[in-house]
């Protein structure tokens, strides 16, 4: 069986995780969050998103955030960024990353970000110029890339040339969404090919929900494609507030345990980050959604 030999783990938990929560969350709090997490060897940690603050509340504080973490050289700090405006104020603390955004479904993205997804692609042009002219790197969302099934609006062909034209504008990854935690590994293996075929695996990336307990073998079905870029969310934070039912990111902890034990590298201190997973929850007052964050290694 053919697996990449290293797999780029992209931590959502700080943005995608913790938009969800309903209580505030101190600043000091995500900034310690990111702090650790960048201290477990993560290469990639999506600290926040600059949106309208009346959109998401919870992530107000998203230039102070970022001015404030520690940086370490190596490491990728991507933001989301919705439109020009977002664009400049992420050109302001000097990102060294953006993450655009659209779907695979015409439905969701009229109810995510009120647009047809030509429309924001649009949106995307002038946003994508001032990134290059800043020399910040791009990466996209595409939800829905492995079906809608609430109104099955989605042609897998369409994800492909989606995911090309997103590369052609000047994106350097695609993230792959399965924004409603449906998919299946065959599933996730039929829309990867397909993708597989338009653009390079090498730019493919995966976010598969936990929703129905699916995400780690969708992952692994994915690295059988060569697949070697996963996100997934510290402590199992978050998921989509705009897509019913859709709670439960892929837990950190839990997809870096299943790549260790397969010999395959990250560079993320396993402990560290179950030690990071069991601090947020514990700040958070919930319970950590990661099974190995639950157990620990040594059983």
């Amino acid at each position: 069986m053919q697996l990449p030999q290293y797999v780029k783990i992209v931590e959502v938990g700080p943005r995608d995780g913790l938009q969800n929560e309903p209580n505030p969350v101190s600043s000091e709090t995500k900034i310690e969050l990111i702090n650790r997490l960048t201290a477990t060897g993560l290469s990639a940690i999506e600290v926040t998103s600059m949106v309208k603050p009346g959109r998401i509340p919870q992530l107000a504080d998203a230039e102070s955030i970022y001015q404030k973490i520690n940086k370490r050289d190596g490491v990728t700090y991507p933001v989301l960024v919705p439109n020009i405006q977002g664009m400049q104020r992420a050109i302001s603390v000097n990102a060294n990353e953006i993450a655009l955004f659209t779907s695979a479904s015409e439905v969701f993205n009229q109810k995510n970000i009120n647009c047809s997804i030509a429309e924001s692609l649009q949106r995307f042009e002038p946003v994508i110029e001032l990134a290059q002219k800043h020399n910040i790197r791009i990466r996209a969302y595409l939800s829905c890339a492995f079906g809608n099934p609430y109104d099955n609006d989605v042609e897998f062909s369409n994800v492909a040339d989606l995911s090309a034209r997103l590369i052609a504008m000047g994106c350097a990854e695609i993230s792959l969404g399965d924004t409603f935690g449906s998919c299946t590994p065959l599933q996730a293996q039929h829309v990867v090919s397909m993708v597989g075929e338009k653009i390079d695996v090498s730019k493919i990336a995966v976010h598969f929900h936990d929703t129905r307990g699916q995400a780690l073998a969708n992952i692994l079905a994915s690295l059988q494609l060569d697949v070697s870029i996963v996100d997934s969310s510290v402590a199992g934070l978050g998921g989509c507030p705009f897509a019913k039912s859709a709670s439960g990111n892929v837990a950190s902890e839990d997809v870096v345990y299943m790549l260790k034990g397969m010999n395959i590298e990250t560079g993320v201190d396993l402990e560290a980050l179950i030690d990071t997973g069991n601090y947020i929850c514990q700040k958070l007052g919930r319970d950590n959604q990661s099974k190995v964050g639950r157990l620990g290694v040594d059983v």
